[in-house]
């Protein structure tokens, strides 16, 4: 009941073509040439920036850089006005306790 039921492999279908045969080809001896030295490679790839990209990559900066600052300011803009509306709610709410609590 417990143990798992592994699926048998399926039979293959249809038209099968047979393994091919490979025959071994003749080795040929290598004759030696001098080996060039090896070029040591750097390990970082070096960047080319021509004026294009560069000026692209100061308007996506520049760009980046104002949209961030559009949102938190708008953030902060929300805080304010948030706290602002609160206190006015506060004050109204005073008002109101203490001018019924004169009445009585």
């Amino acid at each position: 009941m417990f143990r798992p039921k592994i699926p048998t492999m399926p039979t293959p279908t249809g038209v099968t073509t047979p393994p091919t045969v490979i025959e071994p080809t003749s080795v040929i001896p290598h004759t030696p040439t001098t080996p060039t030295p090896p070029v040591p490679a750097s390990a970082r790839p070096t960047i080319q920036l021509t004026p294009g990209t560069a000026l692209a990559l100061v308007g996506g900066g520049t760009a980046v850089v104002l949209v961030v600052g559009a949102v938190l300011v708008s953030l902060l803009l929300a805080v304010a006005i948030t706290g602002a509306s609160l206190a006015i709610c506060a004050l109204v709410i005073r008002s109101l306790v203490t001018t019924s609590a004169k009445q009585r």
